[in-house]
């Protein structure tokens, strides 16, 4: 059963569509974003941790900046720094001093780290649930216009 978002919220006023529909964007995000940490919860990592670990899975098997990680992140106010040392700490990736800089550092995905995003391929697809790959594909090029 579809819930509206009048519903959702308990308000069935709004000063305009487009009010109804920002709101409506924040909700879901909310929504997608505590669906998603119960779930990395199990794997005892954050979104943001995953977030670093798929930007290096990406790179692999080639080394990025914390500089670059940051860059690409879907939470760009994140301490990338603390991070990193987290998922260091969990033997997820590695550090390397960079040969050319030596105040910076190379970042690498582990074995480890490659073996725990495997895992992160049950990761219910929520969308797909409930969008046909049609509708998923509209939605992305709305909200890509609402941010452009």
């Amino acid at each position: 059963m579809i819930m509206k978002i009048e519903d959702e919220i308990k308000q069935s006023k709004f000063k305009s569509q487009h009010q109804k529909a920002a709101i409506n964007i924040l909700y879901t995000a909310n929504w997608l974003q505590s669906k998603q940490q119960e779930f990395f919860k199990s794997l005892g990592i954050t979104f943001q941790q995953f977030n670093i670990l798929r930007i290096l899975r990406g790179q692999h098997p080639k080394s990025i900046s914390a500089t670059e990680i940051k860059s690409r992140m879907i939470d760009r106010n994140s301490d990338v720094s603390r991070l990193l040392d987290r998922l260091a700490a969990k033997k997820l990736i590695e550090k390397k001093t960079c040969p050319i800089d030596k105040r910076a550092a190379d970042i690498f995905i582990t074995e480890e780290g490659l073996r725990l995003l495997e895992r992160t391929n049950d990761l219910k697809d929520e969308a797909a649930i409930l969008l046909t790959p049609e509708e998923a594909e509209k939605l992305s090029e709305l909200l890509d216009k609402c941010r452009g």
